[in-house]
Order: structure tokens, then C-alpha cells, then sequence
């Protein structure tokens, strides 16, 4: 459902506004509304005694909170999504009949941001090519500021913007789905598979959320593409952007491709693969699609690379955390699908005890039974979709049934030999025993790094 249908100045003096989901997005959002003249309202699906970081914003500005019900939709000209709050809600579809305008996070931003903007989304690699993105951009003498979905919400970003500088964005489907005039100067879309079925119901919605990044382009701006995916080929139809493709395994032109352990942009050479300091296949399309964004930006091809070598995994993806008694631990707890736990797994050439489990997000876990039965040890099993996935890779690979995530990293380290790799890859969200992917992470480092050296 597509929420904004007409355009508006966004003059938000006096209007009485309502922000749904009180997380980093809802306290900005609020804050930012207040800044702006408007008459704001909180309402969460938690007591406020629950929210210890919106309750003490909230009273400093002194705005009202209510515990989410149909009623609190009432009485608003304007009501603002957090990303985590579903658009197509019975209270929020009856409000849209109202003529109440709703609008998500990055909408509301949009029309007070400075700058040119760099939006990337996919379903796998959006934090490291955004971070790497910044990272180039930075290192090369770029004004630049990163966020969105990762960092910093974008209606926090908007008093630093600066209209020399660069905004770099990571953006999920459930920030796009509500844009109409959000526009990204540069999109790219990496990768498009299954991921949050249990949000968008279906896979064709959930593609679809992410084409509006395209879709709200003009003439003038760049698409950045993976030639390889059928659903990021398709948003070259849907956008008046100039289209840039890369592709790993051909060449593409205009763009970037892996031709021979070579990263070919605009027709040049750029670096070898080898020289990417991030392991796994994935991230030499993740430079690809980088390099091409910084080039667009003003880059030059010898200053993407010279960063490029610089660059550093990004917490919680594919992050090396520790070696004991000759065992490899990886925490990789950003992979909360399960093709981003594709990727991590082939990252790897065996010897595996793969950590999976957590919140099912209505995924198939089918795909993983041939890649592990290739390359690991066993599966160790954790958190509430523990049974599924037992149902569906059941002798393919052994399976361990540990429960949580502190036996998981138990039995793979009394069971693993030297060589072998722990690889935390969940393929599930983490809110049955986490507060977020970050907080399984910290956990997963916390306990690996407890661990004693074996007798």
C-alpha cells in the first residue's frame, strides 16, 4: 500500500501530529516535528515504562504518550511510521480514507535535508557498502554523513546535512515502502531474495517496497544495478534514472564488473579482487556497487581504491572476533536471512559449525541443506525457529539442539578441531532472545572472548 499520494511543502507549524513507535526513528522523528512548529503526540504498542529513552525525550519536550489503540489514530492531520510499524494497520488504512496524510521516517525528512543523496537498499550487503560507500566518499576529502537504517535516523541527520555534502543511506523496504517524494541523487539495489515475509506477506510486495527507491528517481540521477538479479534488472523499467550495472561474473557496460580477478569500472582497471580486505564473493559485488556510487559522486578511480584497501568489516558482518586452540569464531549476526547466511557460508571453504536460529521471518531454510551439507561440522540450533529449520535440513547436515546462544558456542568449541571455523550466520531474527542483531553480536563476542583454552 502506498500511503503518500499528493504533494505537500511540508510546512509542519502547527500541525498536529501523531508518531507511531517510539525506537531511534520515533524519538527523531518527534523531536524533529517539535522543531518544526508542530503539535506532536507519541503513542507505542509498549507502556511508556518500558521505554526508558522515549520517556525522558518526551517529557523533556513534553509531549503526551498514549499506549497504541485504534482511538489513538484519531484527531491528526499528520501521522508518522517508524520503520518497524506495519503501513497497511486497520487504524492507519481508515485514516488514509480520512485524508490524514501518513508518511514514514524518511518521507518526513526528506524535504529539509541538505545535499545530494546516496540511497542504497537489497536484502543482503545494504550496511557494508553503505558504510564502504561512506568510508570512500570520507577518505577522499568528501563532505559526507552516514545513516538511515543503520547509525543515525535520517530526521536526525538533518541539522548536520550541509548542501556541499553528501547524505549516504542505508534503507530497508520497510522505510521505502511509505516514500512518494523521498528521491536518492544515486540508488542502488544489490540484491533482492526472500527476507521480512512475515511483514510485507509477499515476495513480489517486498520487491516492489524496495523499487520505490527507483521509481521516485529522475532524469539526471544514476541506478546502480546488479546485472545478475532479475528483480534489480526489472527497476530499470521502473526509473527515469540513468541505469549503471555491475555484475561478477561478466562484463557489464556503463559500470563495473569482475572480469578474471579483476575489478573493471568505466572500462579501466580498478584493483585486483585480492586486494579487497572483506572476505567472500559477495563483497567484491558490494565494491563493485560501491565503486561505481563514490565514481558517480566525483571519485576518482585511484582514490575508490586506495580506500577500498583501507576499509574494515563492519560490526556483526562477517566480523572476525577471535582464534583459540586453532579455532576460527566469526560473528556474523547481521545475516538474519537465509541468503545473507548463503553468503557467509561461502565465504568459507569447510570445516564449519554454523550457529542458526532465532525469530523465523516465514523464510525457507531448504536452500541451506546443500551448502551445508558441503562445508560443515553441524548445525547448532538456537531460539524459536529452532523446529523449523530441524524439519527442513533434517539429513542433510547434523543437528544440534542447543537452545541458546551461549551452549551453541559451548559444543562447537568442545567439538571443533584446529582449522575449524564457529560461524554465527542466524538466518533468523533475533527478537526472541535479543533486543537486535547488535545485542546477539555483543553477546556472541562476550562469550567467545570468555573462552578458556581447551586442556
Amino acid at each position: 500500500m502506498r500511503l503518500l499520494t499528493k504533494k505537500t511543502d511540508m510546512n509542519l507549524n502547527g500541525t498536529k501530529a501523531l508518531v507511531v513507535g517510539m525506537k531511534k526513528s520515533g524519538i527523531a522523528s518527534a523531536e524533529m516535528l517539535v522543531r518544526e512548529g508542530a503539535v506532536v503526540c507519541a503513542t507505542d504498542l509498549k507502556p511508556l515504562d518500558q521505554l526508558p529513552e522515549a520517556a525522558e525525550v518526551l517529557a523533556r519536550l513534553h509531549i503526551p504518550f498514549r499506549q497504541q489503540s485504534p482511538e489513538v489514530f484519531d484527531g491528526h492531520d499528520l501521522i508518522v511510521l517508524s520503520p518497524d510499524v506495519p503501513a497497511d494497520l486497520p487504524p492507519l488504512e481508515q485514516a488514509c480514507q480520512r485524508g490524514v496524510r501518513v508518511i514514514g521516517e524518511v518521507e518526513l525528512a526528506a524535504p529539509f535535508l541538505k545535499g545530494e543523496t546516496i540511497g542504497i537498499t537489497g536484502s543482503n550487503g545494504k550496511t557494508t557498502t553503505t558504510s564502504l560507500i561512506g568510508h570512500i566518499l570520507r577518505e577522499s576529502g568528501v563532505t559526507v554523513q552516514v545513516g538511515g537504517n543503520i547509525g543515525t535516523p535520517l530526521t536526525a541527520m538533518v541539522d548536520s546535512s550541509r548542501a556541499d555534502g553528501w547524505n549516504v543511506l542505508e534503507l530497508s523496504s520497510f522505510q521505502l515502502e511509505t516514500i512518494g517524494q523521498f528521491r536518492a541523487h544515486i540508488g542502488l539495489a544489490l540484491n533482492v531474495t526472500q527476507n521480512h515475509l512475515d511483514r510485507h506477506h509477499t515476495f513480489e510486495n517486498y520487491a516492489a517496497a524496495k523499487g520505490r527507491l527507483f521509481e521516485t528517481q529522475r532524469a539526471g540521477d544514476f541506478a546502480v544495478l546488479n546485472a545478475e538479479d532479475p528483480i534489480c534488472v526489472g527497476y530499470a523499467e521502473r526509473t527515469a534514472a540513468t541505469v549503471q550495472w555491475f555484475s561478477s561474473r561478466r562484463k557489464v557496460t556503463p559500470g563495473a564488473s569482475l572480469c578474471s580477478d579483476k575489478l573493471i569500472l568505466d572500462g579501466k582497471l580498478l584493483m585486483e579482487a585480492g586486494e579487497i580486505p572483506i572476505r567472500g564473493r559477495h563483497n567484491v559485488e558490494n565494491v563493485l556497487a560501491a565503486s561505481i556510487a563514490a565514481a558517480r559522486a566525483g571519485v576518482s578511480r585511484p582514490q575508490i581504491a586506495a580506500a577500498v584497501r583501507t576499509f574494515r568489516a563492519v560490526e556483526h558482518r562477517l566480523e572476525f572476533v577471535r582464534s583459540i586452540g586453532g579455532i576460527d569464531f566469526y560473528n556474523d549476526s547481521k545475516a538474519t536471512s537465509v541468503d545473507a547466511t548463503l553468503k557467509a557460508v561461502d565465504a568459507f571453504s569447510g570445516g564449519l559449525w554454523v550457529i542458526l536460529g532465532g525469530k523465523d521471518k516465514g523464510l525457507d531454510y531448504a536452500a541451506l541443506r546443500e551448502p551445508l551439507a558441503a562445508k560443515a561440522h553441524a548445525a547448532v540450533l538456537i531460539g524459536a525457529a529452532a523446529g523449523k529449520i530441524a524439519g527442513q535440513l533434517q539429513g542433510a547436515v547434523p543437528l544440534v539442539d542447543a537452545k541458546t546462544l551461549d551452549a551453541a558456542i559451548a559444543h562447537a568449541y568442545r567439538s571443533g578441531s584446529p582449522g575449524d571455523t564457529v560461524l554465527l550466520a542466524p538466518a533468523c531474527a533475533s527478537f526472541d532472545q535479543f533486543k537486535s542483531y547488535e545485542h546477539r553480536g555483543e553477546v556472541f563476542k562476550q562469550i567467545v572472548n570468555r573462552l578458556e583454552p581447551k586442556e
